[in-house]
Parts: structure tokens; C-alpha cells; sequence
């Protein structure tokens, strides 16, 4: 088919836009990376953005895993993803298969309310009281976890995507003696994958990015994410816990490994998002309910 030059016109700003966004995203990114792993002291004397390694260093990771802290609350974060996502994943799925069922009867109701909490909450004094005092979750793993396990809109999201799976699978599974939790787990789940890996991911990023919660809920140190530890390094400098620049070889300098460790601490914080989207990119495809149903 032959192209319009108006067509060919539109893509070539088309391709052009989205080579920018790609730029605009990739370089800051890049400047971290290649500071992370540049001289301190050229990376210090640089004004604007860092192009290149130069002077290849390694030492500022060595000093970020000797930091307890730091290793503490990576471990921490990897806790907290994992479980706030499994049961955020499960009460979603759950909540959303009901909500998609015409035969409930309550399910306008509760949809309202769900999502009136996306345009309207109570605020965070009110959280605050409910999950300290109430819960009396204070300095509690659990008030990290479960309070913002949840979320209204990825719910939405997979009741569409659950109410979109024909009813004649249903009726077939039920016929045959499947019970709920069968049909749900064995043949909705399977075929919305790319919807659950999609929200696997945002509800990971999300947990895993996550620092104020904690900031507000824990005040021991052992119990911090790396998002917050990290927020203290990037913010206050502080690298005082438990490992200090002044105990190693580097003494001498401090100032410039105290700027090259935000660099490497942002890199590892960020790796392990990065190596994890790939294995649900694949996911995001769609046409997964191509012969699903037949005759």
C-alpha cells in the first residue's frame, strides 16, 4: 500500500518525538551510572552532565556494602516487595473477580466507594491514628505492608479485565464442578496474565519507591526501606551509620566519596526494577484470548 506523504511526514516527527523522550529519560540515567563509576575527583570538578568514564573507580561500592545500614535495608525493601505485592496481588484479584460478578449484588455499591477513594481521602493525620493507634501498628513492619497494599485503581483495572473473560468459560468450568476459587485461579488468572504481570510491576515499583510510610510509621533503623535510607544520603549526607567513610582507606577522601556514594547507592536502588522488567515485558502483549472460546 502506497504511503501519503502527509503519512510519511507525521512519522518522521512521529519517530523524532519519541527518539527525544527516549534521550531525555536515558541521560540522566546514564550520567549516574558513568559518575558512579568515574574518578571522585573529575566527577566533582564536572558542571552539567557526564558523558563518559573516566578514571574507572570502583571504590564507592566497596564503601556502599560495607554500609550495614544500607544492606539492612535493602534486605528490608526486598521483604516489604515481596510481601505487600503477593497480598496486595491476591486481596486485587480476589476483590476485583467478585466485583465482575453481575450475580453480586452489592458490587455498584462497594465500586463506588472504591472509587470515591480515588478522588477523596482521609488525609494522613487520620492514617496516622487509625494505623498506630487502632492498629497499634507504631514501629511495625505491618504498617509498611498492608495499609497501602491495595490500590483502587490497579483493582479497576483487573475487574475489567476479568469482567472481559467470556461467561460461557465460567459455565463450562461450573458444569464440570469447578468451584470459585478453581475457575478464578486455574482459568481467569491464565488468561488475563498480561494484565496481573502489568500490575505486578506497578505494585512492585510502587512498594519498592515507596519511603514516606515509613518515614511516618518507623523509627528503628533496622526496620527502614533503602528508599529512605537513600533519601537521607541524597538529601542530609548522612552515610554515619554504622559504616563511615573515616573507617576505611579512604579517609583521606571523604568529601569526594561522600558524593560518589549517592551515585552508587541510586544505581543499586534501581537495579533490581531494571532487571525485573524485562521478564514481564513479554507479558504485555496481547491476544492472549485468541481461541479461547470456540464454536
Amino acid at each position: 500500500m502506497k504511503k501519503s506523504f502527509g503519512y510519511k511526514v507525521f512519522s518522521v516527527f512521529n519517530y523524532l518525538f519519541f527518539i527525544l523522550i527516549i534521550v531525555v529519560c536515558l541521560l540522566p540515567v546514564l550520567h549516574v551510572i558513568f559518575a558512579s563509576l568515574s574518578d571522585p575527583a573529575w566527577v566533582i570538578s564536572q558542571q552539567g552532565l557526564i558523558w563518559r568514564i573516566k578514571g574507572l573507580n570502583l571504590n564507592g561500592y566497596k564503601l556502599v556494602f560495607q554500609n550495614k545500614s544500607l544492606l539492612i535495608s535493602y534486605g528490608n525493601t526486598i521483604f516489604y516487595v515481596f510481601i505487600a505485592t503477593s497480598v496486595g496481588m491476591l486481596i486485587t484479584v480476589m476483590a476485583a473477580y467478585a466485583l465482575s460478578r453481575k450475580e453480586f449484588l452489592l458490587r455498584n455499591v462497594i465500586m463506588f466507594l472504591i472509587t470515591f477513594t480515588m478522588l477523596f481521602s482521609g488525609g494522613i493525620i487520620p492514617l496516622y491514628l487509625v494505623v498506630t493507634q487502632t492498629l497499634g501498628w507504631h514501629d511495625s513492619r505491618l504498617a509498611i505492608i498492608f495499609p497501602t497494599c491495595v490500590s483502587a485503581f490497579n483493582l479497576i483495572i483487573v475487574r475489567t479485565a476479568i469482567a472481559s473473560v467470556p461467561q460461557s468459560l465460567e459455565e463450562s468450568a461450573r458444569i464440570d464442578g469447578a468451584g470459585r476459587f478453581t475457575i478464578l485461579f486455574k482459568i481467569i488468572v491464565p488468561l488475563i496474565k498480561p494484565t496481573i504481570a502489568t500490575i505486578i510491576l506497578y505494585y512492585a515499583v510502587g512498594h519498592w519507591n515507596s519511603w514516606f510510610h515509613a518515614s511516618i510509621f518507623l523509627t528503628t533503623r533496622d526496620k527502614f526501606p533503602l528508599q529512605l535510607v537513600l533519601k537521607e544520603i541524597l538529601v542530609s549526607g548522612d552515610m554515619s551509620s554504622n559504616a563511615t567513610i573515616s573507617s576505611t582507606d579512604f579517609a583521606g577522601d571523604a568529601i569526594l566519596y561522600k558524593q560518589i556514594i549517592k551515585y552508587c547507592t541510586i544505581v543499586l536502588s534501581s537495579a533490581p526494577i531494571f532487571v525485573f522488567y524485562p521478564f514481564i515485558q513479554k507479558y504485555f502483549e496481547s491476544g492472549v484470548m485468541v481461541g479461547a472460546v470456540k464454536g
